[in-house]
């Protein structure tokens, strides 16, 4: 049996978070394992938005030109408003279990649709409430979930890029055998 875990990183601005990003893809790690989470905008700013043409998406505001860039490297992602947090944007395979909260219109124990698919994962309710305040705080997650050692590399790459925290969570979920509505579950 295939044990998984799932390392997070909070990042305090955009740039390390890229950093991080590119550099797990450049040590060989599977990209599909990685998420990261943001805020998609800052209200100073005057047009927010984006738009997608073909397989490219172009996205305006302070964080335009690393939202688009980073999209093209994983393989799908959501914009979305979340109460309290703002306006966020989850690029990655943690974006189709907030799609699948957000479907469901899933609520556990006052989490977001993030924080369900977070918590649906097996990420402590404690920890994900803390994610989703680094988020409010304009922080960027690094989400990493998949085989232990890759896991373990992954973590030792993050820690390497001097994150703001980086937690470990063991013994997770594996996605690729999660039923697709098993974010609803986690609800009943």
């Amino acid at each position: 049996m295939t044990h998984n875990d799932a390392v997070v990183a909070v990042f305090k601005h955009h740039r390390e978070a890229e950093a991080a990003i590119r550099k797990l893809a450049a040590e060989g790690l599977d990209i599909k394992h990685f998420s990261i989470v943001g805020k998609g905008y800052h209200t100073e700013e005057k047009v927010v938005g984006f738009y997608n043409t073909g397989e490219s998406v172009k996205f305006w505001g302070q964080n335009g030109a690393m939202w688009g860039g980073l999209w093209g490297l994983f393989f799908g992602g959501l914009y979305m408003t979340i109460p309290v947090v703002g306006p966020v944007i989850v690029l990655g395979h943690l974006a189709a279990m907030v799609f699948a909260a957000v479907e469901g219109a899933v609520v556990v124990g006052g989490l977001s649709a993030l924080g369900a698919a977070l918590y649906g994962l097996g990420i402590p309710k404690d920890s994900v409430i803390q994610y989703e305040e680094a988020l409010k705080a304009d922080g960027f997650l690094v989400v990493a979930h998949g085989p232990v050692e890759e896991m373990a590399r992954a973590k030792t790459i993050l820690a390497s890029m001097q994150p703001a925290s980086l937690d470990v969570h063991e013994d997770m979920k594996d996605m690729a055998k999660l039923p697709a509505d098993h974010v609803h579950a986690v609800a009943a």
